[in-house]
């Protein structure tokens, strides 16, 4: 086995955080967000404000494990030196299997829709051949295929060019911010000079006595947010290579950390302003960019933020592409003297990122099949592939935060108790949040028609199955 070179700097770093998590999410859930609280922006914005709090608490707690902690990979790192091998095992076991490549998935499918949405709107007779929607947005097979070659060109450039793939992060991260900062600024003041019919930008923005329809649509607004806010724990996943990762890494997330809260909620207070909430759930927020920049500028946006869920695309991708390898470092898994090579010209875990790339392969499957065709392949085994993978990392991080309070003897008191003790506050809610919106709520909704439904069974099911997978491999590497 190879070691990993030292080859990222902060400044790539601070862009892998950010560009990993703004791209694709604040643009994909700002709709589902005002779907979900009927078009409350106060309420919008409060959810993007938690979510923001939950991620900046975990932030703030891993921060502190990075400066102890260093091998391959962050989050099995922590797991590791807190639970012992058999958590880090199946830690990894989860990230590999089911976190990374649904994630992936997921942000390749939402590269391909915004690129076709930048298409359609550049020529109506593409959106006329393929069947693009009032927004522009399509969502056939056509997006599939895109999704797919989306798929094998990132895979492609992470397991070939790992410079490139840095370049690629920061250059992404770059042009990701203009359509965000943009439409913060010019859409707040066009929300002000041209309200939108039905609103006032005063009363949704500054005015907190207003109306909250009900506070348990928060739930699942917060829970949307997770997939806009995930990712930050990926870029941990390259500390191995990081230079003085134990300085670097943690500056590295915080300061991502809030640069991406202060972007998400001035964002959507931007969007706010650009069109009516009615219009947005209808349509989606990149609606807003053509009324506030006009139709030609509007669109050259819209690319802009196909490029950004690219850049984001990129970032998962590295991060999956070392999941099986992270295992097989540590002997586990299956066939670990093969998936624990690192290829001397490119120094890439290159077998590890083929079963990655299959393994997403099949997760955009079941993402479209599950959720988007017409006709579902997978009965009622089906549930958000985009949200609760990511609220179950939520969950595995309780057990590490309180195992660090016990076995840190060394560290400063706030940073031992206080910072993992909101962690875990920041957690339970999110857990809590995700049970409520995929289990209590669409459970009753059915129950009240006669029916049975309940998405987190579902998955829960299939979380178990994988799991159940990984003892299988565990207990084979310890007979041998």
């Amino acid at each position: 086995m190879s070691d990993l070179k030292k080859k990222y700097g902060l400044f790539t770093a601070i862009c892998m955080v950010v560009g990993i998590v703004i791209g694709s999410g604040v643009f994909f859930k700002a709709q589902d967000i005002l779907k979900v609280t009927e078009g409350n922006m106060l309420q919008g914005i409060i959810a993007w404000l938690v979510g923001g709090i939950v991620m900046l608490f975990c932030v703030l707690a891993f921060s502190v494990m990075a400066q102890k902690y260093e091998k391959v990979n962050g989050i099995v790192d922590y797991a590791e030196m807190t639970m012992g091998k058999k958590y880090a095992y199946f830690i990894g076991w989860f990230l590999t299997f089911l976190y990374y490549p649904t994630m992936t998935s997921v942000l390749s499918w939402v590269c391909a829709r915004y690129t076709l949405t930048f298409l359609c709107s550049a020529n109506p007779d593409i959106a006329l051949h393929i069947g693009a929607d009032a927004g522009g947005t399509v969502f056939g097979p056509e997006c599939m295929t895109l999704a797919c070659f989306y798929l094998v060109l990132s895979f492609a450039i992470n397991a070939l060019s790992p410079k490139i793939a840095g370049k690629v992060q920061v250059s992404t991260t770059v042009i990701k911010l203009i359509p965000l900062a943009l439409m913060a600024v010019v859409g707040t003041i066009y929300g002000f000079t041209h309200p939108a019919e039905g609103s006032d930008m005063s009363v949704i923005v500054f005015n907190f006595s207003h109306e909250v329809k009900s506070w348990d649509l928060l739930f699942p607004a917060v829970v949307a947010t997770a997939f806009a806010y995930e990712g930050w724990i990926v870029a941990t996943s390259i500390n191995a290579e990081l230079k003085n990762s134990k300085r670097n890494l943690p500056i590295a997330l915080v300061v991502g950390a809030l640069i991406i809260i202060a972007v998400y909620v001035f964002y959507f207070i931007g969007v706010s302003g650009g069109a009516s909430a009615e219009t947005l759930i209808t349509n989606g927020a990149t609606v807003a960019f053509s009324n506030v920049f006009g139709s030609v500028f509007g669109n050259i946006l819209n690319l802009f933020v196909a490029i950004s869920c690219l850049g984001t695309l990129n970032g998962l991708m590295l991060g999956c592409s070392r999941g099986l390898y992270s295992i097989a470092a540590r002997g586990y898994g299956p066939k670990p003297h093969i998936f624990n090579q690192v290829d001397k010209e490119t120094n890439m875990p290159v077998n590890s990122s083929v079963v990655a790339a299959l393994l997403t392969a099949f997760w955009l499957l079941y993402f479209y099949y599950s959720q988007l065709a017409p006709k579902s392949w997978f009965g009622i085994f089906t549930f958000d592939s985009s949200e609760l993978p990511i609220v179950t990392t939520y969950a595995l991080y309780i057990p590490i935060f309180v195992a660090f309070m016990v076995k840190a003897k060394d560290v400063h008191p706030v940073k031992r108790f206080l910072l993992p003790s909101l962690a875990i506050i920041g957690s339970v809610f999110m857990v809590y949040a995700a049970v409520y919106a995929h289990g209590i709520k669409p459970y009753m909704l059915a129950a009240a028609e006669g029916k049975f439904n309940c998405p987190v069974i579902f998955y829960l099911i299939i979380f178990a199955i994988i799991l159940f997978a990984g003892i299988f491999f565990m207990d084979k590497k310890k007979k041998k």
